[in-house]
């Protein structure tokens, strides 16, 4: 299957992005970009955005950009900052793409900002890939 709709297709919409609502909202070679609208059930007791909501959507934009290399892709480590509060029902954009592209490893950025293009959180990534199966 060609890479960039592996990524999408595939991997893009795994079952616990669906279940979250993650969509993929712009693809291209190691580069990916995942958007969410937060609702209720995306919040902490502070009525903002949920830490772990804020990482699934980093990690699945890793995740997707990762794969669009070829061959399968899989996240080793992700480590997270959380820099601002994200809001209910302000759409949250993930973008990631590389920092350094090897043969097996790669290192990874992530954005997160919000629909006024305020950085929410940034991510890194490290991935391992391996080959297309022939």
């Amino acid at each position: 299957m060609d890479p960039l709709r592996y990524a999408r297709e595939v991997v893009g919409r795994d079952p616990v992005s669906r279940e979250m609502g993650l969509e993929v909202v712009e693809l291209s070679e190691a580069r990916a970009v995942i958007g969410l609208t937060p609702r209720s059930r995306h919040l902490n007791a502070l009525d903002r955005v949920h830490g772990s909501t804020l990482y699934a959507l980093a990690d699945q934009a890793l995740a997707v950009a990762a794969n669009t290399l070829g061959g399968s892709a899989l996240v080793l480590e992700c480590k997270i900052n959380f820099l601002a509060a994200a809001e209910p029902d302000k759409a949250l954009r993930a973008e990631a793409g590389p920092i350094k592209l090897g043969r097996k490893i790669c290192l990874w950025e992530v954005a997160v900002r919000d629909v006024d293009d305020r950085l929410v959180a940034s991510a890194q990534g490290l991935t391992f890939h391996q080959a297309p199966k022939e």
